[in-house]
């Protein structure tokens, strides 16, 4: 009896774990940090789309973290390593608008407008893949983000559905502080996203219709 109350309890602390445990074990082998110096996107399987997630604003223009996101993904389409970008953020209350601030930032670093495709209902990361593969039809996608959320983006994605590969940014050097505090809320953002994804399979807030605006891009094959 003593034995089994102390495996469950050992269990039972390890719990919390778990998610953690899937997100990484899902990404290993498909995610790669953006390094200083380009060696990185040697390494980035060609892919039609990279899918960029929304990480705030600062008075209307993409905050830090966001900004680097996006000069990664601007690098793998001058790279030639994706066709298109899909911004996918929040735009979900007035004056509030992530994916069109999104573009307007690449779009002043020379990427085309014909390349970007929004998702203005990108609340999280489980709705911006959801949304990516049943609303926009993305079957391989290239995910760009930092880091500390790399996992936990490309576990969601391939659980949606999404061959996904992950370029992360290592914030860690220029932000240690941000970056320790968001990386200690992976913990419950990849419990939740675990329960989105892996047990209630929840839709997205905003589940359609069907958009081809990436088609028109990349066309409809995988």
């Amino acid at each position: 009896m003593r034995r089994r109350l102390f495996l469950s309890a050992v269990a039972l602390s390890l719990l919390p774990f778990a998610p953690m445990t899937w997100a990484w074990a899902s990404a290993l082998g498909h995610r790669v940090t953006a390094a200083p110096g380009g060696g990185w996107l040697r390494e980035v399987p060609a892919a039609p789309v990279a899918l960029v997630f929304g990480a705030g604003l600062f008075h209307g223009s993409p905050s830090p973290m966001l900004a680097t996101r996006l000069e990664i993904a601007a690098a793998l389409y001058r790279a030639g390593k994706v066709r298109a970008l899909l911004l996918s953020g929040d735009n979900g209350r007035v004056g509030y608008d992530e994916p069109t601030a999104m573009r307007d930032y690449l779009l002043a670093r020379g990427v085309p407008a014909g390349v970007l495709v929004l998702d203005y209902a990108g609340f999280d990361t489980w709705d911006s893949c959801v949304r990516a593969r049943e609303v926009f039809g993305a079957r391989r996608a290239t995910v760009v983000t930092q880091d500390f959320h790399l996992p936990r983006a490309v576990a969601l994605c391939r659980t949606a559905g999404i061959e996904a590969f992950g370029v992360g940014d290592d914030s860690f050097p220029v932000w240690p502080g941000p970056t320790t505090a968001y990386a200690v809320r992976e913990f419950g953002a990849t419990a939740k996203g675990f329960l989105d994804a892996v047990v209630l399979r929840s839709a997205p807030v905003f589940p359609g219709p069907r958009e081809t605006s990436l088609d028109a891009i990349v066309g409809a094959r995988p």
